[in-house]
């Protein structure tokens, strides 16, 4: 792969992941577009590492309360707002890892690396998006929830391997048909993904070690070039996000899925 396909990988990996338009649909369809090859689900999820450590940095506060509100929990106290953060962190969890870990080590994910499928998933949940922020005007934390909400949660996530639905797209909109506010929504989605992201790129570095090298595959330096661009840009987009989520809502993201989607789709089918 050249340099300049990494790096636009990279920058896309980085300001989609965040945002609820799918990172995923954007990193297969850009091979798809510009008629290079496709940089398979390694790159892909080498993109997701750089991205983990943007969260990582950003949410950094909120890492090391979680980490005190465990410790909390393990001298049996309960009246901490971190350690019931984190319990729903834990609680949501699961369902991905599983489905994930099918995936991967079964090969399914390519079978999802579909145009038509990632157009179709593009506009739907995009649309469902839009529903969950207009269903409901409460404004509560997720702090304030039962576990049954991190439950839900966590099984909406599971969706997000259909490439187009996107994992911050639909766990914000788990969220907010729950009632949470829309800031709160995309802070824990965001916490929500590391243990997710995290998984993921340890799971395609062993792939990397113990797999035969393929010629004119990417290899490890392009996956860490990746990494480190999509980290910036990742930083930058969950900054962004942050501040303008509970000002400008989720139309626009909305806005752009739709006419993604159907533009994907007049490729696909005319």
């Amino acid at each position: 792969m050249t340099l300049i396909q990494l790096a636009l990988l990279a920058v896309i990996q980085g300001l989609t992941e965040f945002l609820p338009i799918s990172s995923s649909a954007h990193l297969i369809l850009v091979p798809w577009v510009t008629g290079e090859q496709d940089q398979g689900p390694l790159i892909d999820v080498m993109a997701h590492l750089g991205s983990l450590l943007a969260v990582m940095l950003y949410f950094r506060n909120d890492l090391l309360a979680m980490a005190g509100g465990g410790f909390d929990l393990l001298r049996g106290r309960k009246d901490n707002p971190a350690s019931t953060l984190l319990i729903h962190i834990m609680v949501a969890t699961p369902f991905a890892l599983v489905v994930g870990a099918v995936l991967f080590v079964f090969g399914w994910v390519e079978y999802l690396r579909d145009p038509l499928i990632i157009g179709i998933a593009t506009i739907f949940f995009g649309i469902v998006l839009w529903f969950s922020d207009r269903a409901l005007q409460s404004a509560t934390n997720m702090e304030d929830h039962k576990l049954s909400a991190a439950v839900w949660i966590g099984f909406a996530q599971v969706l997000a391997f259909i490439p187009g639905t996107s994992r911050s797209g639909i766990t914000m909109t788990a969220a907010r048909f729950l009632g949470i506010n829309r800031k709160q929504a995309a802070r824990f989605s965001m916490l929500l993904s590391i243990p997710l992201l995290g998984a993921m790129g340890a799971a395609a570095l062993l792939d990397l070690v113990i797999s035969e090298p393929v010629a004119g595959a990417p290899g490890i330096v392009d996956g860490l070039i990746v990494a480190a661009l999509s980290a910036v840009t990742a930083w930058v987009a969950i900054h962004l996000l942050m501040h303008l989520v509970q000002k400008i809502g989720f139309t626009p993201f909305v806005i752009y899925r739709i006419i993604m989607g159907l533009i994907i789709l007049w490729f696909v089918l005319v």
